[in-house]
């Protein structure tokens, strides 16, 4: 086999389809998020008025399955690189995804496999779910939990593998997949949040369910048909395992003192080829540079790595384990930021439900799930106003080319989601006293009283969350996806993922205690069933009260943590240079 110009044997070539590919996969992530996106965006409604759940009930289901979805990209993630590829991968998974959208389908489109419709007088008694009806949807969340979990973590680096690296023609067709693949996400909520979701609420769910099915089915099957064409990268086994190495040595080696001279006396061994950029030494947590100090008993290679992985680490991977320690702070603070999104996007529809959500003089209502969109809306207007207007004049004034830092741009999302809290319990105040004082418009099926207080008052707050969205969860992405080594990228979308799903999870146990914390009787309490017996505006200004100490959290993170220096000097003090930089 030939060798290059460092001595390594060449791998071979793979044949790059690039742009010929980009049918296959744009069919399938378009029709795959139509689907997916097209049956959950509305879950919480359905099992609330098709299931017959509470309103407590039906968001701890939705959390869970959500946080569960995300938990499980961790793990999707993992088997991914170890054992599977991303074809194989995503394959299972969207087949998964298929059969978990059929299962919910066939309860909305089967009678008896939902329990019968309530009726609209007050007071009236619904009976829920059976046992066998439960086993059917929670066994269509499951199939899509499998789904997203496979998914989530491999649909965007498949894309990407699609094209080569090393042409100028194969970044370019790798940005404009970057494009794509946004506007199908762009292209897939617009699309559920009005149509799919207006089907399902005012027409019919067993359609409404159906239409996101089918779109499943013609993503497997542009995905499948694509096959032959494909780049498919072999696993090269999980870069985890190297992390646990790390910190077993480390504390074998934990009474071994260090040098003061670190950068020379500790084990630096670049192998040749690796793709992450060479780190600079840093002094936080330094005992775990104690991994990488070579003793008598530590033998090399003849290439100079170590021979025994589970004995001696390099500074190179102690650094990078430095780098994803020093996220775990700042991916704490990701969880508690992210109660907001989960209930504002939970409780928002609610609020919709018991406010007068007809335009057009009556002849229109609009779904309540839609109003979510505005969230999505001003997200998506949000971006290219800060790329192309914000950023210019903050790089003029900070002098920096970013603009503003990273944790800066996080600090001001989470300082917006204070102030969405904060206008989602005056607009709820609002929606309350003017539902018990005034007249109302109708009455919603063991909820209450409508309130005749329009629910396009809900927009201000959607467009707050919009905005800190914009900030804080962009800026988490870029932040996990820079700061992690180039090998462990996937992986640290994963672990960004994971933390939203212990946020959903809080989300949850959060709502259940205070419902039971707050009760004054059995239909009294802040999340009450019907919110005009309710107080959800506590409810919101208690959730913004922890972000506030979430704020002064993260800002004393944010002042301790150090940004990763790629670029370094060998012991012979020359600079190194990652495999990527000499090709």
């Amino acid at each position: 086999m030939e060798k290059d110009e460092f001595g390594s044997e060449k791998k071979e070539e793979p044949n790059y389809r690039g742009i010929k590919a980009m049918p296959y996969i744009i069919g399938n992530e378009t029709f795959e998020k139509l689907g997916t996106i097209g049956t959950a965006s509305n879950l919480l409604v359905y099992l609330t008025t098709v299931f017959n759940m509470n309103s407590i009930t039906a968001t701890n289901v939705l959390n869970i399955f959500n946080g569960t979805c995300n938990i499980g990209a961790m793990i999707g993630a993992f088997l991914c690189d170890t054992y599977l590829g991303r074809y194989t991968t995503i394959g299972i998974a969207s087949v998964s995804s298929f059969l978990g959208m059929l299962a919910i389908t066939l309860t909305a489109a089967i009678p008896t496999l939902h329990p019968p419709s309530c009726t609209s007088e007050p007071n009236a008694t619904c009976s829920g779910p059976s046992p066998g009806q439960l086993t059917v949807l929670f066994t269509g969340f499951v199939l899509l939990v499998i789904g997203a979990s496979g998914i989530r973590p491999c649909n965007l680096p498949f894309g990407v593998d699609q094209f080569n690296p090393n042409t100028e023609s194969g970044k370019k067709g790798a940005t404009s997949f970057f494009n794509w693949y946004y506007f199908t996400y762009t292209f897939a909520m617009m699309a559920s949040l009005t149509v799919i979701v207006y089907v399902q609420s005012n027409l019919n769910w067993a359609i409404g369910l159906g239409i996101p099915a089918f779109l499943m089915f013609l993503s497997c099957t542009f995905f499948f048909v694509g096959t032959r064409i494909y780049v498919k990268v072999r696993p090269e086994g999980s870069p985890i395992t190297s992390l646990v190495q790390t910190l077993v040595v480390a504390f074998k080696k934990r009474k071994l003192r260090l040098s003061q001279h670190p950068t020379k006396s500790l084990f630096n061994h670049i192998p040749i080829g690796t793709i992450n950029a060479k780190l600079g030494y840093t002094e936080q947590l330094r005992f775990l540079d104690k991994a990488a100090v070579q003793t008598e008993e530590d033998l090399t290679n003849s290439d100079g790595s170590a021979a025994d992985p589970w004995r001696l680490r390099t500074m190179q991977q102690v650094e990078e384990l430095k780098c994803i320690l020093r996220l775990v702070p700042i991916w704490i603070a990701a969880i508690i930021y992210y109660i907001v999104l989960a209930q504002l996007q939970n409780y928002v529809v609610f609020q919709a439900i018991q406010a007068d959500r007809t335009i057009a003089g009556g002849r229109f209502t609009i779904p309540a799930a839609s109003y979510n969109v505005f969230t999505f809306l001003t997200l998506t207007l949000w971006i290219p106003i800060y790329d192309r207007f914000l950023i210019p004049v903050l790089r003029r004034l900070s002098g920096k080319p970013e603009g503003i830092s990273i944790l800066q741009r996080i600090g001001a999302g989470i300082f917006l989601g204070i102030v969405t809290m904060a206008l989602s319990g005056l607009v709820e105040e609002r929606r309350r006293a003017v539902a018990i004082s005034r007249p109302t418009i109708g009455h919603v099926a063991r909820k209450g009283e409508i309130s005749a207080m329009s629910a396009n008052w809900l927009i201000p707050q959607l467009v707050a969350g919009g905005l800190s969205e914009g900030f804080a969860i962009i800026g988490f992405i870029e932040l996990f996806y820079k700061q992690f080594p180039e090998n462990m990228r996937s992986l640290g979308s994963a672990f960004l993922m994971c933390g939203y799903a212990i946020s959903s999870y809080l989300s949850s146990f959060m709502a259940t205690v205070v419902h039971e914390k707050t009760s004054v009787n059995k239909t009294s309490n802040w999340l009450s069933e019907d919110l005009n017996k309710g107080r959800l505006d506590y409810f919101y200004y208690l959730i913004g009260g922890v972000e506030l100490l979430n704020l002064s959290y993260f800002v004393v993170c944010a002042k301790w943590y150090k940004y990763r220096e790629d670029g370094g000097k060998d012991n012979d003090g020359r600079k190194i240079e990652s495999f990527k930089e000499r090709v």
